[in-house]
Order: structure tokens, then C-alpha cells, then sequence
């Protein structure tokens, strides 16, 4: 598909629908996140492929809101073989991608090329975080969920 910036996402077998923002990299170069307000958005990498272009589509949302409620992506671990995920784009179109894996990465492990190297195909990377360290307050993991194009 050509390039077109993603404006909303569906994962109809979790009841998930978000509007995206645009994220970029923060001054230290590393990923900026969506705000943390109850309910935010996901938001979709603006130095990734589009969704539907060749290459990995990056959209980063949060698993809880600060109101200690469900944030956008609290869902994907529910994520199944066959479950698609659906991009509505500004040209219009929808680029609609299947399941094919989560994975669970410690932070100080993330395996940077697997999810944001170049790939043959359009496929879609959906990252939140996970492995809540009640001691600690943090997130000591992060999971991705890995999607292919099926249709666009």
C-alpha cells in the first residue's frame, strides 16, 4: 500500500478502538510513549512504515491508565491465531493485519532489530509494556504483539 498516516485502530476480538496520535523519538533518542492519562491513545512510531507499507508499522499504547484502570493495549496477552487488527489510514483505506505472535521482552533485552528491523512484507508491531514489579512500581518488560498483512 502506499504511504498514509494512521489515524484509528480496531482489534474487534478485544472491543479495542483507539485514535492515534503521531510519536516520535524525545531528545535522548529514545521512543516517546503516549501520555499517561486515563484513556489515552495509542499512538503510532512516525519514523516506521506506515501501516500497509513494506517494512514494520510500529503502535505503542499503554497496558494501564494513571487511574489504575485499563489502558489501550490492556488486551493483547487475549490476542489469538486468526484475530485481526484493523488501521484506518488518511487516504481512507483500512490496512487489516492478522496475528501471528506475542512475544514478552525484558526491557534491558529488547531485541531492537527482530521488532523494528526491515522485514519482506507489511507487517505491524503493537508494544505496550508488561511484567509489573509490585516493589517496584515499574513495568520490567515490554510485550509485542507480531501482525502480517492480509488485506489493504
Amino acid at each position: 500500500m502506499p504511504a498514509s498516516r494512521p489515524v484509528s485502530l480496531t482489534i474487534p476480538s478485544t472491543g479495542t478502538t483507539s485514535q492515534l496520535m503521531s510519536l516520535g523519538l524525545q531528545d535522548d533518542r529514545t521512543l516517546e510513549v503516549p501520555p499517561g492519562d486515563p484513556g489515552a491513545p495509542a499512538g503510532w512510531y512516525n519514523l516506521s512504515p506506515t501501516p500497509g507499507e513494506r517494512g514494520p508499522a510500529v503502535l505503542l499504547g499503554h497496558v494501564n491508565a494513571t487511574d489504575g484502570g485499563p489502558g489501550v493495549f490492556a488486551k493483547l496477552r487475549d490476542l489469538g491465531a486468526g484475530d485481526t487488527i484493523g488501521v484506518t489510514r488518511e487516504d481512507g483505506t483500512t490496512a487489516t493485519f492478522e496475528f501471528q505472535r506475542g512475544e514478552q521482552y525484558a526491557k534491558d533485552a529488547f531485541p531492537t532489530q527482530t521488532v523494528y528491523g526491515n522485514t519482506e512484507g507489511a507487517e505491524l508491531r503493537l508494544i505496550t509494556c508488561d511484567g509489573f514489579d509490585p516493589e517496584t512500581g515499574q513495568f520490567d518488560d515490554n510485550y509485542v504483539v507480531y501482525a502480517t498483512l492480509v488485506a489493504g
